[in-house]
């Protein structure tokens, strides 16, 4: 239960300054173009990478990204690009 009061509290924080959400919370920005490419910001690191899947670390959770022909043809400590045919985005 405190971990929904802690959230509930940086979301009103979040709020109350007028600061990006992605800032205060820490949370991910997950940016996606067609079913051929997603861009995630503020990740921690990568898990697992196939062709077929890709589970990313973030600071607040898990993201799996499945697909066929997945690439990630860049990432850098904050950014990252996957490529290939997008079929499912799955929050954990």
């Amino acid at each position: 239960m405190a971990i929904f009061v802690n959230k509930d509290w940086k979301n009103k924080l979040a709020d109350a300054s007028g600061l990006p959400k992605d800032v205060v919370l820490k949370a991910p920005i997950v940016t996606i173009t067609g079913q051929m490419e997603v861009t995630v910001e503020n990740y921690r690191g990568i898990l697992e990478y196939t062709d077929q899947m890709v589970r990313i670390q973030t600071k607040i959770g898990r993201i799996k990204i499945i697909g066929k022909g997945l690439l990630i043809p860049y990432y850098t400590e904050d950014e990252m690009k996957i490529t290939g045919y997008i079929i499912e985005i799955e929050y954990q």
